[in-house]
């Protein structure tokens, strides 16, 4: 008489975990969101401190930063169209509103670049340049970063069953790392172009 044995249905392998990536994303964000407060000090010290003449202080162009922020705030409700669309298992409703968000942050990032091709300093011209060329591009950087992560959800959205209404992480993820751009760059377009 042979017997078998059994595999307990409860493995310690099988158990289900809290899933924590979303809190630890929104931790990275807050870290992030510590570099920039400190880049945001920087400015508004050296604001506060100037010792640049008036007349040698740059005058920025605001349409081109305008149009942009008007391009990255608007992204911000096309993305999120991207969650309604994954609640209902629309993964080509994602994909639309992910392709139309990514193609908006590159016209943002063309802008930007274009915008550094128009301006009367240097870098290393004097303390505000290197200030605004640290923000700007820094946050630049950030928007590359997002851009990247929509095309790889876009990309691994072409799997079939990649992503459903109970299985979105990546989408989640992208979403909010795209709302954290577009906040940091509202007050950066308030401190560096309006005030």
């Amino acid at each position: 008489m042979t017997t078998t044995l059994e595999a307990p249905k409860h493995s310690h392998l099988e158990e289900s975990h809290p899933d924590h990536r979303i809190f630890g994303l929104i931790l990275f964000l807050v870290a992030e969101g510590m570099i920039f407060l400190g880049l945001f000090a920087a400015y508004l010290t050296f604001r506060a401190v100037n010792s640049l003449p008036p007349e040698q202080m740059p005058e920025l162009e605001l349409l081109i930063p305008a149009i942009n922020t008007t391009i990255l705030i608007s992204s911000s409700f096309v993305i999120h169209g991207a969650e309604d669309a994954i609640k209902k298992d629309d993964v080509k409703g994602v994909q639309r509103y992910f392709g139309i968000t990514a193609l908006m942050g590159a016209v943002f990032l063309a802008g930007q670049i274009y915008e550094y091709s128009q301006l009367s300093f240097g870098l290393r011209d004097n303390l505000f340049a290197s200030t605004f060329y640290a923000l700007t591009g820094f946050h630049g950087l950030h928007v590359l970063v997002g851009l990247l992560a929509i095309l790889a959800v876009l990309w691994r959205s072409r799997q079939p069953n990649h992503y459903s209404a109970k299985h979105h992480f990546g989408i989640e993820a992208a979403e909010i790392y795209w709302h954290f751009v577009d906040i940091v760059w509202i007050v950066l377009f308030v401190l560096l172009y309006l005030l």
